[in-house]
C-alpha cells in the first residue's frame, strides 16, 4: 500500500520533496518572493493548519501554530499534473511570523512517494506578454501606474476565469479573487440589476465590455479595501479611452 508523503509528527523540518516544491512557486529570481524563501531556513514546521490534512504551518523554533487569527491572503499558487492527479502548492502571505503551506492531491487524501509527473505551472513565474500559466490561452493585459511611478499589470483569463495582479518591482504575481473585484467594477458602472451585478463569473464573459480604465478604477477601490499591492497615491490606466460620440452627447445633456 502506498503511504503518505510525509508524517503528522510537529515540530519537524520540511522534507526534501515539500522544500522543493515551494522553492518552485517561490522563484529565487524575483525580489518578493525571494525574501519568503529566505524566511524557511529559520523557521520549521510547528503543525497543521484550520484546514487539516494537507496544511502545514511554517513558524519559529517553539512557536505555537495560530487558529485564532483570520486565513491570509494567497501569495503564490502552481499546480503539479501527474498520473495520479492533480498536485496543488498554495502558499499564504505571512501572518504573526508564520506560513501556510497546503500541498495537497486533488484525487486523494494523501501524495504517494512515487507518481509520473507531466507538466507543472505556476502563477509565480508569469511575465507581461505571456499566455495564462494554465491554459495557455491569451490573457486581457491592463497596464498601470501609479501616481509615484509604479508600474502595475492587471491581467485577466476569461478561459480560466483567474485574474491577478503583476508588480514590476517585487516582480510578484498576486491572484485576486473575482467576486469582491466584480462587486467594486459594478459600483462603478452602477450597475444595480441582480441577474447582473451578483453574478461575477459575467466579469469574464463580458470582459471586451469594459475599458482599461474602468477595469483599473476598480482595482484600485478594491485594492484599497482588500490590499494586494501596498500602493502610495493613485493608480490609474496606462491607456486613456477616447469617449464615443454617443458618450459625448450623452455628457452634454446631463449638464
Amino acid at each position: 500500500m502506498t503511504e503518505p508523503l510525509t508524517n503528522n509528527v510537529y515540530p519537524r523540518l520540511l522534507s526534501p520533496r515539500e522544500r522543493e516544491w515551494i522553492e518552485w512557486i517561490l522563484p529565487a529570481d524575483r525580489p518578493g518572493y525571494k525574501r519568503y524563501r529566505e524566511l524557511l531556513d529559520s523557521m520549521e514546521v510547528i503543525g497543521e493548519g484550520r484546514r487539516g490534512q494537507g496544511e502545514i504551518i511554517l513558524g519559529e523554533k517553539g512557536a505555537r501554530v495560530d487558529l485564532e487569527s483570520p486565513l491570509p491572503a494567497v501569495f503564490a499558487y502552481g499546480a503539479i499534473e501527474t498520473n495520479f492527479g492533480i498536485l496543488s502548492i498554495t502558499v499564504r502571505e505571512i501572518l504573526d511570523a508564520q506560513i501556510s503551506i497546503e500541498i495537497v492531491s486533488h484525487r486523494a487524501d494523501f501524495i504517494p512517494e512515487e507518481f509520473e509527473e507531466s507538466r507543472r505551472w505556476t502563477y509565480s513565474t508569469w511575465s507581461i506578454g505571456e499566455p495564462c500559466p494554465q491554459c495557455m490561452k491569451p490573457v486581457r493585459e491592463v497596464f498601470m501606474h501609479t501616481s509615484t511611478g509604479d508600474r502595475l499589470m492587471l491581467a485577466i483569463c476569461p478561459i480560466d476565469k483567474r485574474m491577478w495582479v503583476y508588480d514590476a518591482a517585487s516582480m510578484v504575481n498576486r491572484l485576486i479573487p473575482a467576486t469582491n473585484y466584480y462587486n467594486e467594477l459594478m459600483l462603478h458602472r452602477n450597475i444595480r440589476d441582480p441577474k447582473i451585478a451578483l453574478d461575477s463569473k459575467r466579469l469574464f464573459a463580458d470582459l471586451a465590455k469594459y475599458t482599461d480604465e474602468e477595469l483599473t478604477y476598480a482595482f484600485l477601490t478594491y485594492n484599497k479595501i482588500r490590499t494586494k499591492v501596498h500602493i502610495d497615491g493613485l493608480v490609474e490606466s496606462d491607456r486613456k479611452e477616447k469617449p464615443s460620440m454617443i458618450r459625448r452627447l450623452a455628457g452634454l445633456f446631463r449638464k
